[in-house]
């Protein structure tokens, strides 16, 4: 069952849990994110990144749509930061049911701008539009790690920009990073930010860079209203892991005798993560 990410996240909202958004860059991958989603009935969000769109081509997103139209779970097909108006356009042509426009690098005044829009563009076919505002940190080492500035999400320019662009989730800048972190970073979510940017506007938000954080963390964002979380390098780590191990054996081929393992492993990280996020079981709720 395919539809947009705000009829999506309406019911996450209201019923105070999160749904997990895959990134996903490979059919494998795929299947083993929505193994996890049917087993535990769970909504689930499909993303791809422009670069990955860009290395899987369209027709993979064909076959991923396919999948997501017959599928009895609730789902999106959401194109993760997109940086602009020809990357949104590219997603819709596509048949993604969802967009993010990517415009936190912007002064403020600009970002409400594109944000606006890409919505007139996305909300006339139904494509629901998701914003950021703050910055996501970085995780490339531990020295990069330590020397970044983070620009947490201000509240009140959060109910401004989603006030004035129509968006229908907002991606909050509390602390998270992309990718995994370096040995001896200890990240810190402001949890206290979180609240009040959920107290300053209606929509919902969205957390990014969530892989690699402490469970706790997480368990505490979704409580205080974060409604859908973006994971990539945790179940892109245990693919390739499991495939690495797999390979000692050099005898080794074929895609079917190699890839099960990296799809089981897929299929246990997007378990847990489905848990929780408080998704599980709450398929029954559209």
């Amino acid at each position: 069952m395919l539809m947009n990410m705000k009829e999506l996240l309406k019911v996450a909202k209201k019923e105070n849990f999160a749904v997990p958004a895959f990134n996903i860059s490979s059919y494998a991958m795929f299947l083993g994110v929505m193994r996890a989603a049917e087993k535990e009935n769970s909504p689930v969000i499909i993303e791809i990144h422009p670069h990955e769109l860009a290395f899987t081509g369209d027709s993979f997103t064909a076959a991923i749509r396919d999948y997501l139209f017959k599928s009895p779970l609730p789902c999106v097909l959401h194109l993760d930061h997109g940086a602009s108006v020809d990357d949104v356009m590219r997603a819709i042509q596509d048949g993604f049911t969802s967009v993010m426009i990517d415009g936190s690098s912007l002064p403020f005044e600009e970002n409400i701008a594109l944000c606006r829009k890409v919505c007139d563009l996305a909300h006339a076919v139904n494509v629901s539009v998701e914003g950021e505002l703050g910055t996501i940190g970085v995780t490339t080492s531990k020295e990069a790690y330590d020397a970044q500035k983070i620009i947490y999400t201000d509240p009140e320019d959060a109910k401004t920009l989603v006030e004035k662009s129509g968006l229908d989730s907002l991606a909050v800048a509390i602390g998270t990073s992309h990718g995994l972190y370096p040995k001896g970073a200890v990240p810190k979510l402001r949890l206290d930010i979180l609240e009040k940017i959920a107290e300053a506007v209606d929509v919902p938000l969205v957390l990014h860079g969530g892989s690699n954080n402490p469970d706790e963390e997480i368990a505490g964002a979704v409580v205080r209203g974060i409604n859908k979380i973006n994971i990539s390098s945790d179940i892109k780590a245990a693919f390739y892991d499991a495939l690495r191990e797999k390979l000692q054996n050099l005898n080794l081929r074929e895609p079917n005798k190699i890839e099960p393992c990296g799809i089981d492993a897929v299929e246990k990280v997007a378990a847990h993560k489905i848990r929780l996020f408080r998704s599980n079981g709450k398929a029954s709720l559209y």
